[in-house]
């Protein structure tokens, strides 16, 4: 029985080690360099977002973004976090916020997919920002309401996720249980805890 455990565990690794290095690279840092992201490099997150596929080419996806060198508008976004966040958040140049339209332009009901292929995008502009040598960080941890108000978001329109985006930044500038928690190891699922073959019960 442990023999056919560490096969399989070998067999798993094979195939988890032949993607895309972007891919295994990406990950979610909490320390930032407070070094500006280059005009060129957001729009190019964004040309990447641009080309995600979407339920009946809808293109659910809107990005409100402000850098810290426009301090009233950057100061509005940084005000929807929760204080966690806010705590490893204080160096980030650039916060992002994705928002959804989530009434669909074809019937004018809710679309259900909206949240979906906004994610899409948002993973597209992740393989981007890791090619071009940045990090980011995705927050659910802030204020809807106060985003929604701040920000001028429209009623069809769902606020989705803060994005925080800039360069990594030294770990030892951050306090020590945010130090540890950077620190730990990356763990992910196994693929026989994610997949399931002809079905849920695998029959």
């Amino acid at each position: 029985m442990f023999i056919l455990y560490y096969l399989k565990k070998i067999y798993m690794k094979h195939y988890t080690g032949i993607i895309n290095e972007l891919l295994e690279k990406r990950y979610s840092p909490l320390s930032f360099d407070q070094k500006a992201v280059e005009e060129v490099k957001i729009m190019r997150l964004f040309e990447a977002a641009r080309w995600a596929p979407s339920s009946r080419n809808e293109q659910p996806w809107r990005f409100i973004y402000a850098t810290r060198n426009n301090k009233e508008a950057f100061q509005n976004m940084f005000d929807c976090l929760f204080e966690g966040n806010k705590i490893w958040a204080k160096n980030v140049p650039l916060l992002i916020l994705s928002v959804a339209k989530s009434v669909s332009s074809f019937n004018g009901k809710p679309n259900p997919y909206a949240l979906h292929d906004t994610g899409m995008a948002v993973g597209n502009m992740l393989v981007q920002a890791t090619d071009m040598g940045l990090v980011v960080h995705q927050m659910g941890g802030y204020d809807k309401e106060m985003a929604r108000k701040n920000l001028c978001i429209p009623e069809e329109y769902e606020p989705v996720a803060m994005i925080a985006v800039g360069y990594l930044g030294k770990t030892d500038d951050l306090p020590e249980d945010l130090k540890k928690r950077e620190k730990a190891e990356r763990k992910r699922m196994q693929l026989d805890e994610i997949t399931f073959k002809k079905s849920w019960k695998g029959v």
